[in-house]
């Protein structure tokens, strides 16, 4: 279940920042800096924030050749869904959406792989400190 939360997590971090709809940072924050600045970078700093806590996590758990395999497979999977003629590559809106969905897949297995890591093995992950 939790790692079902941190892809949900990733998920909206990403499609909050951008989609094919009008509702995202992006569209917003390119119509309303002007007369919105200070909370156009507010948003944007807590968006920043949320990227910089995945991306930490991901590339601490899984490194950047983890963050490769998972894409791999994801890449991999549609690849298939489309030779079945289950997925259609032809609609741009779609394509963003699968993008997303994939790139969120890579944040939620990097953020949750620690987790993961401990249940099949038993041995937990640890930071390294400085004494």
């Amino acid at each position: 279940m939790g790692l079902l939360i941190r892809w949900v997590f990733a998920f909206l971090l990403l499609a909050l920042t951008f989609n094919p709809t009008q509702y995202n940072y992006v569209h917003w924050g390119s119509t309303n800096y002007v007369e919105e600045l200070p909370l156009t970078v507010l948003l944007g700093l807590l968006l920043v924030i949320g990227y910089i806590i995945y991306l930490r996590a991901t590339l601490r758990s899984i490194g950047g050749f983890g963050m490769v395999l998972v894409l791999s497979v994801v890449a991999a999977l549609a690849w298939v869904l489309y030779d079945w003629n289950m997925l259609s590559l032809d609609n741009t809106d779609v394509n963003t959406w699968i993008a997303i969905l994939a790139l969120s897949i890579v944040l939620g297995v990097g953020m949750g792989w620690s987790h993961v890591r401990r249940m099949l093995s038993g041995q937990l992950d640890v930071d390294e400190v400085d004494g």
